[in-house]
């Protein structure tokens, strides 16, 4: 250990200590959670069990991969596309028809709220897609009919039809192809619901039960969920793929970090999320945790709220992006565990620029900029600060902290805006910001993950393109891309677009960061999913 890590070690240490102290002498909050099985320490509630709902990773992270399968699959190895649901696939050759032949002898979850009486089959793939797809669909609008993932990447307007060909064949036709259609079908919000189980709810007049009490045919199944607190799930014993994973999985919601990591000291968790910066080291220190680490599809950013004044001009922008020195901030806030951002997707991506221009530091220029604009000094604006840790800003509110230090110098004043995460994304989506710390951590390797959910018009009533901006030009650039398979082609159109965002910028991209995960050294199996949400079919405690 070098002396120059000394004493942060020791302070995050005693914080530890702290932590550890306070939690064994505090009475016993969960004494609900059980210690069989494999634990989690998560990092917050997830806002829906059906992850259509909700593109937050907690929400991917609760259910994603617990509960839900489908049709297809990534290899969390290298990226590629395998069966899941489906066993096998073909594509025309004008790329507008894909086929897919289904498993059979697939089995949903047996509950105490629901007993399936048949196996998946092509109903419960095309009620998963329409339910998302059509308006008139009886669940479309069931638990606020929002599905901020197929919104924001148009995909209604993409597929023509999903049709029933015999009970184990589904055929999709598209309006024009798509490159990324079937990287879509694998992301985690494309899971497989069942439909009898939702024709029962609707029955009984209670169907918003299908996104409270989910059933899937996923490697776990739902148990209970106690908000803040936990979730239960129990092993699926009729699972289709042959797994080791415990028979009983618990999600133990601790929404800070330290104390988080002061659970898997003392053994109450097995493993972790988002463990911060600033626990890293320790974690390395201690021979009974094993620390995982993996460069992340992500990026961390700050947006501007393009559709208000004095946010919808370009010169505006790009001065308040000059004002600030993203080197500080990378060294503050990442500590060496990420790389500068020049553009949306990180240099793991085939479309990556290396050349990519980028915007320095230089306050002189910004505030030059600002009196062109007319905006007068001690102008006031807001920066929201997401209120959780995630990979690519592990801490929104210091980022902002320092940030309105180096606005200052430039005559703007600055006030932070945070609120719960669910109160944080609502109003987000509504628009009541002016600019935020947010970042977006893609679903699979295709670089159309990045550029369509982040900044196309069609993202914006989803709330996933957090700058409001369209802008036709880049729209038509991004289209284009989808209408090749050739990657040396579509990389043009991505790079034209790189850009247009750096002319206009409608955001200032910030950082690529690490994903790190924290585990127990009696844990075997546990590994970082770069393509969506954790995995625990193959996790076990060493006997």
């Amino acid at each position: 250990m070098t002396l120059n890590k000394q004493p942060s070690l020791l302070k995050n240490t005693i914080l530890l200590s702290v932590s550890l102290m306070l939690m064994l002498g505090c009475s016993k909050q969960k004494t609900e959670i059980t210690r069989a099985g494999i634990t989690f320490c998560s990092e917050g509630s997830p806002a829906t069990f059906n992850p259509q709902l909700d593109t937050s990773s907690t929400t991917a992270d609760a259910s994603s991969h617990q509960v839900y399968d489908r049709l297809l699959e990534f290899n969390p190895e290298n990226g590629e596309i395998v069966p899941g649901l489906a066993s096998s696939w073909l594509v025309s050759d004008d790329g507008l028809t894909y086929t897919f032949q289904l498993r059979k002898g697939v089995s949903f979850h047996t509950t105490s709220y629901f007993a399936p009486k048949r196996n998946f089959n092509a109903d419960d793939v095309i009620f998963s897609i329409d339910r998302w797809r059509v308006a008139s669909h009886p669940f479309h609008d069931v638990s606020g009919g929002t599905y901020p993932y197929f919104q924001s990447l148009g995909l209604r307007g993409t597929i023509k039809d999903v049709a029933r060909i015999n009970g184990y064949r589904v055929e999709i036709s598209l309006y024009k192809p798509d490159s990324s259609f079937l990287a879509n079908l694998a992301t985690d919000f494309s899971v497989i619901l069942s439909a009898e189980y939702a024709m029962n709810l609707l029955k009984e007049g209670i169907p918003s039960n299908l996104d409270k009490y989910p059933i899937g045919t996923g490697p776990y199944k739902f148990i209970s969920y106690r908000k803040d607190q936990f979730i239960r799930y129990q092993r699926h014993q009729d699972y289709f793929l042959d797994t080791n994973g415990p028979k009983k999985l618990v999600f133990d919601i601790t929404p800070k970090s330290s104390l988080r990591v002061a659970k898997l000291i003392t053994g109450e968790c097995d493993a972790v999320a988002f463990p911060s910066q600033n626990d890293l080291e320790v974690i390395r220190e201690r021979e009974d945790l094993t620390l995982l680490e993996k460069p992340g599809l992500n990026v961390g950013f700050w947006a501007f709220n393009t559709s208000k004044p004095p946010f919808d001009n370009p010169k505006v922008r790009r001065a308040l992006a000059l004002a600030i020195d993203k080197t500080s901030l990378l060294e503050a806030i990442y500590l060496g565990q990420a790389t500068r951002a020049k553009s949306l997707v990180p240099s793991a991506s085939w479309a990556h620029q290396s050349n990519m221009q980028d915007i320095g530091y230089n306050p002189i220029t910004a505030r030059k900029l600002l009196d062109e604009a007319g905006i007068p000094y001690n102008f006031t604006m807001n920066i929201w600060a997401m209120p959780v840790q995630r990979a690519y800003n592990p801490n929104a509110m210091k980022m902002a902290q320092l940030m309105s230090s180096y606005l200052a110098d430039v005559g703007v004043t600055v006030n932070i805006v945070s609120y719960d995460w669910t109160r944080f994304r609502e109003n987000l989506t509504s628009g009541m910001h002016d600019s935020v710390l947010i970042g977006w951590s893609a679903d699979n390797g295709d670089p159309d993950n990045f550029y369509r959910p982040l900044l196309t018009c069609a993202a914006i009533p989803s709330g996933t393109n957090r700058a409001r901006w369209c802008n036709p030009e880049y729209d038509a650039l991004i289209e284009n891309a989808l209408k090749t398979d050739d990657s040396n082609e579509r990389r043009i159109f991505y790079h034209r677009a790189n850009q247009i965002i750096f002319r206009e910028t409608p955001l200032v991209p910030i950082a690529h960061a690490f994903h790190y995960q924290a585990v127990n050294n009696q844990i075997e199996g546990m590994t970082i999913n770069p393509f969506g949400g954790i995995r625990f079919d193959d996790v076990v405690r060493k006997p």
